[in-house]
């Protein structure tokens, strides 16, 4: 602090490379090594429960849809995800996983009930068109049964979030 700056060293002030710092960095200790290049995947190494049970709970989870459709309990689809939301979060099952099977669990539950009605004699198709005309979408029974699973899903996927939402995350 008591020694005069030279004006040579007053020039090199703010110009790159003047200060070598680099010579400050201690010798011998390597670099981190580089991070692991990312790799997405859709699940967890490991799961609570072996696969073939979750596969075979949402097969009776579909199940179970058709018949309360059939009995005219239409709510059934959010009872399952609350329940697919409690799962997930004790199976430690990803989000998008969960979502995706819920999904395809109300869908196929829905679907069936519909086919089961139709395949019964029950005017479905005509049922469905009339439906879509009153909701002022395109006169089609396609359509009517598109926004009918549409709704089975919805309910589906808002049973889940607050399934998670409930269920507190399990211990590390």
């Amino acid at each position: 602090m008591t020694r005069q700056m030279s004006r040579s060293e007053f020039g090199r002030l703010g110009r790159r490379g003047s200060y070598r710092l680099g010579a400050m960095a201690l010798q011998g200790i390597a670099r981190p090594s580089p991070p692991k290049p990312y790799r997405p995947s859709f699940s967890r190494p490991t799961h609570a429960g072996p696969g073939w049970a979750w596969i075979a709970a949402s097969v009776a989870g579909a199940g179970l849809i058709a018949l309360t459709a059939i009995a005219g309990l239409w709510f059934v689809p959010f009872v399952i995800g609350v329940a697919g939301g409690i799962a997930a979060r004790w199976g430690q099952w990803r989000l998008r996983v969960a979502a995706s099977c819920v999904v395809v669990t109300c869908a196929a539950g829905w679907g069936a009930a519909l086919a089961a009605e139709a395949l019964s004699g029950l005017p479905v198709g005509a049922t469905a068109r009339t439906i879509a005309a009153i909701g002022r979408l395109p006169a089609f029974a396609a359509v009517g049964v598109a926004v009918t699973l549409a709704v089975a899903v919805l309910l589906g996927l808002v049973g889940l979030w607050l399934g998670r939402a409930l269920t507190p995350n399990p211990p590390s």
